[in-house]
């Protein structure tokens, strides 16, 4: 027999299928094997088991072997491989790589084996004075122990016991020693509580609309609607079903939540995924399911690939969000992996959110999703009231500071009061620039064309593209001035001014920095949940998803600072951004106010979010999309040109644009083109240089052959990289 392999190699040169030698009957497509390579032996992916090959078979080599007792890859994912490959121009080693934990790959993570010991039936009936003498206390100590407990691990005892106690009792065979293998399980203590939930005529009407149903649905509800339970009733509907389900959440910050309300519900049937992870539970909860083990799935973008078998539900919640695009190698969008995984096993599609995005709605408006619809909070509290205050008067009457006196006020009286409040502000460090107000410098990264972040904490100025590190400044290093600027303040700043403002209030802080360490999302959520604090203060990791039933004020600091982006979805990502932060407040009993701070007061966008009205913000959205033709109406695809040598990028700019120019002559699916630098000129010491063009959307001849021209304009030197649609123009 002969196997098809790709080898576990991320080169253009070397990403096709090779031929091998395969000496045994059992391997079926999916395995991981070690081939020879060249010199070396490398992993590779069966992809095809068949009997012939057109390379001589004296010359073919053999499998080294077989590393996984079951196939690692289902032959849905290598379905999805092919697909993924074609449609987003990636290699199909990197796409193979999406499926494994990464860890697996060279074996640097296995399955745990811990050794327990337990008595020998022989001895467990008899006095233990014939077998241990009286005199030797710490074995009778570890015996009895054993005894009473039945199973003990080998550490647990050496811990509280004599080793040496144990060793005599093993070496005798008074106990017996067995290696059992133990999961990794994460967020093992988690307390998994919950009650049964009555759903509202809204929530029955639409589970009832969906679980009937077949295809994909736009479940568009306010927030604090009860989507999350619907999610769970068309799940335990798969189930009943003897189904599998994906549950999949925006932010890693979200998952403990899901997770809580999910193993209540599905108990140990239900499996977690995420980065967030270490390498020995991702790999045991990626087990879990690829066994059958369990048969939901929760996680972030990266948990569309679980490896679960028959399908019967596809969830995305918070469907408008931008993480679901993969913007590292290898590109992918998420909506469209799980479309694939749904119409191969035939199951429904679901995508929520109290903001679709404008995509999704245009979609469900034309009839290619079926749009469900929940009008009404389950608790039927008001949505909170949202007070826009202009800063610019905040300025003209003496008041520079970040918090308007209407949010100061508003936060007294939410402390008063006993209750909590969310302060929004889409921006981390203490300052965003430094700069010099003799000379006007600005410090910026040595390998990135971006301002440094001031970092007060750890008094270090911060990229936040390269995480390179920098000494702050005590003077110009341009004009040596001692007069150094801070630019816009960060999460950072906040918090360290409001525990000035408030010193008996405990003020907690979840960003970026903050959520570094493992469970550091559940830990700073928890203490919030726990009332140890009245204040969290965040960036969007707190915007959504997140149910707090005494939070009864959010203010939004800077409600402008996703508007004046130059992007065609900067409008959208405001509205999404202040409705699912606003949604924080209010969802209990409490009523709940919304304090948001802007330049700008009588933009569109803040007259459609007070109003909580996304069908006027979509429709004038739409027309807007419709005049400049931007997506949905066409498709934006971007060749990123890069390269350490900045000559060696401008050539192979030169060389892809004039070969796209002459494509888009006499081609009537271009609407625009561009040859450019990059706005962020320079990134990890890597210069940045893209075509941009506007196609009619569908026009998938077009793109391949734009990925072609991608392909010969690379080289050794330079990268060539195709973005669909991508969500960073920058």
């Amino acid at each position: 027999m002969i196997a098809e392999v790709i080898v576990d190699i991320s080169n253009s040169e070397v990403d096709r299928i090779f031929d091998y030698k395969l000496g045994r009957s059992d391997v079926t497509a999916g395995y991981r094997v070690s081939v020879p390579f060249g010199k070396r032996s490398v992993e590779g992916y069966v992809v095809n088991v068949k009997e012939t090959t057109d390379y001589p078979e004296d010359k073919l080599k053999e499998i080294n072997d077989v590393l996984d007792p079951f196939p690692a890859i289902l032959p849905e994912m290598l379905a999805l491989m092919r697909f993924m490959a074609d449609n987003y121009h990636l290699r199909l080693a990197d796409v193979l790589k999406l499926f494994i934990p990464a860890q697996m790959r060279g074996g640097r993570v296995k399955a745990l084996v811990k050794e327990f010991v337990s008595v020998n039936p022989e001895f467990a009936d008899r006095d233990e004075s014939q077998f241990i003498r009286s005199s030797a206390k710490a074995q009778l100590e570890v015996f009895r122990y054993i005894a009473d407990n039945g199973s003990v691990s080998v550490s647990e005892l050496n811990r509280d016991f004599s080793a040496s106690a144990l060793k005599n009792l093993i070496m005798r065979g008074i106990v017996s020693v067995e290696e059992v293998e133990v999961m990794r399980t994460p967020y093992k203590y988690m307390e998994c509580s919950g009650s049964e939930v009555q759903l509202t005529d809204e929530q029955e009407a639409a589970t009832k609309r969906i679980t009937d149903g077949k295809g994909i649905f736009l479940l568009h509800g306010v927030t604090g609607s009860g989507k999350t339970e619907i999610y769970m009733r068309c799940i335990s509907a798969a189930i009943s079903a003897g189904k599998s389900a994906i549950m999949l959440v925006p932010e890693i910050s979200l998952t403990p939540q899901v997770l809580k309300n999910f193993r209540h519900r599905f108990g140990e049937s239900v499996a977690i995924l995420h980065s967030g992870l270490s390498d020995g539970e991702r790999f045991d909860e990626w087990r879990r399911l690829i066994t059958g083990e369990a048969s939901v799935a929760v996680g972030a973008r990266s948990a569309v690939f679980a490896p679960l078998k028959n399908l019967g539900v596809i969830i995305i919640d918070e469907e408008h969000d931008s993480s679901y695009l993969s913007e590292r190698n290898p590109r992918y969008p998420t909506h469209e992996i799980a479309k694939f995984r749904a119409a191969y096993n035939k199951c429904n599609l679901v995508l929520g959110s109290a903001t679709p995005s404008v995509e999704s709605y245009y979609k469900a408006e034309k009839g290619e999703y079926t749009l469900v619809t929940l009008k009404n909070r389950v608790n039927k509290r008001p949505l909170p009231e949202i007070e826009i205050v202009d800063m610019r008067k905040e300025l003209r009457s003496g008041n520079p500071g970040f918090m308007s006196g209407a949010l100061s006020s508003a936060l007294e009286e939410c402390i008063r009061s006993g209750n909590q409040a969310i302060l929004f502000l889409n921006r981390r460090g203490y300052a965003s620039y430094v700069m010099c107000r003799s000379c006007g410098y600005v410090a910026k990264c040595e390998q990135c064309d971006v301002s440094l972040v001031y970092h007060k904490d750890e008094n270090v100025l911060k990229c936040h593209y390269c995480n390179n590190r920098y000494s702050m400044l005590d003077v110009c290093p341009e004009c040596g001035s001692p007069h150094i600027k801070h630019g816009f303040m960060g999460t950072q700043k906040v918090a360290e001014t409001l525990k000035e403002m408030f010193p008996d209030v405990n003020v907690l802080r979840m960003d970026n920095d903050t959520t570094q360490g493992k469970d550091a999302h559940f830990r700073i959520l928890g203490e919030f949940a726990a009332k140890r604090a009245q204040i969290l203060v965040g960036t969007q990791m707190i915007a959504k998803g997140h149910d707090f039933p005494d939070v009864t004020l959010v203010g939004i600091l800077d409600a402008d600072m996703s508007l004046h982006f130059a992007d065609y979805r900067s409008a959208e990502r405001t509205y999404q951004l202040i409705t699912q932060v606003s949604g924080r407040a209010g969802r209990d009993v409490k009523p709940g106010k919304v304090v948001l701070q802007t330049y700008t007061p009588n933009h569109y966008v803040y007259k459609f979010a007070t109003a909580n009205d996304y069908e006027g913000f979509y429709r004038k959205e739409i027309n807007l999309r419709e005049i400049t033709k931007y997506p949905p109406f066409t498709d934006i695809v971007r060749v990123l040109v890069g390269s350490e040598d900045e000559s060696a990028a401008l050539k192979a700019l030169k060389i892809l644009g004039d070969e796209i120019k002459a494509l888009s002559s006499d081609n009537d699916d271009f609407i625009y083109l561009g040859v450019m630098r990059s706005p962020v000129k320079k990134k990890q010491n890597v210069y940045r240089m893209q075509v941009i063009t506007r196609l009619k959307a569908g026009a998938d001849d077009t793109k391949r052959k734009i990925f072609d021209a991608a392909d010969r304009a690379a080289s050794a030197k330079v990268t060539c990289f195709v973005e669909i649609n991508p969500n960073d123009l920058r």
